[in-house]
């Protein structure tokens, strides 16, 4: 008998400081143009706020970039941002905003949306208190107003798409919109940076109505595909839209 309510004990000490499955967000593409399948439905995310794709029924993109640090290409894309007229949403790390104010400024100033990385990209499906989640996302806020002198907008990106039911619940909480996305590719390892062509293909294949594109700032190929890819959108009908703009 002790040893089975030793067991138990266990069981909910494990349970206790694991209380939701933490997880990656993913994706599947089915086909060309088509919306793909989430990890979660639409419906169960939008009861905490939380979105990765936008109206069926539209041909509107959302176009997002996730900054943890600078590599020497995210004003290249400002400038191609700005000579396309396209305002995108840019999810910082709190770091990044501290180390590199101008661009951060650069950003607000051009009329895109800067939104919450956390301060150091934690993985915050392992944050089990409001309190340390809520710093989390605050710190980032702080330097924020430090360099632009206004408050951030309530827009949040899990780091690495890593998020689980307590997340959700806490950001919602705290005022924010989760966003996830539903184009993305590999872009990310800057030791192994994909061709133009095959970046662009991927692009392309996975596009559809109501699409959240996630690209990485840190990404020579999206520097360099980033004109085309808007081009190229706009060539199959697609319109971009701000995030605040999504519904």
């Amino acid at each position: 008998m002790k040893k089975k309510i030793f067991i138990l004990f266990i069981l909910f000490s494990i349970t206790a400081q694991n209380p939701i499955n933490a997880k990656d967000w993913g994706l599947g593409f089915e086909k060309k143009e088509a919306q793909p399948v989430g990890n979660e439905s639409q419906s169960y995310l939008k009861e905490f706020d939380a979105y990765f794709v936008g109206d069926n029924n539209k041909k509107k993109v959302y176009l997002t970039f996730d900054a943890g640090y600078e590599n020497g290409y995210t004003e290249k894309m400002l400038d191609i941002l700005k000579e396309y007229k396209v305002k995108a949403a840019f999810f910082l790390v709190g770091t990044y905003i501290k180390e590199n104010p101008e661009i951060v400024r650069r950003m607000v100033k051009e009329g895109h949306l800067v939104g919450n990385h956390t301060i150091r990209h934690k993985d915050m499906s392992k944050v089990y208190d409001i309190e340390s989640f809520k710093e989390q996302l605050e710190k980032a806020e702080e330097e924020y107003y430090n360099v632009v002198g206004k408050e951030m907008k309530k827009y949040y990106r899990p780091p690495e798409g890593k998020y689980s039911e307590q997340s959700l619940k806490f950001a919602k909480e705290l005022g924010y919109k989760t966003m996830f996305w539903s184009v993305a590719y590999k872009d990310y390892d800057i030791n192994n940076q994909p061709a133009n062509s095959h970046a662009l293909d991927k692009l392309t294949e996975r596009v559809h109505p109501g699409a959240i594109i996630l690209l990485h700032n840190i990404s020579k190929t999206n520097a360099e595909i980033l004109g085309e890819m808007i081009v190229k959108y706009r060539e199959m009908g697609y319109e971009f839209e701000p995030l605040e703009e999504f519904n």
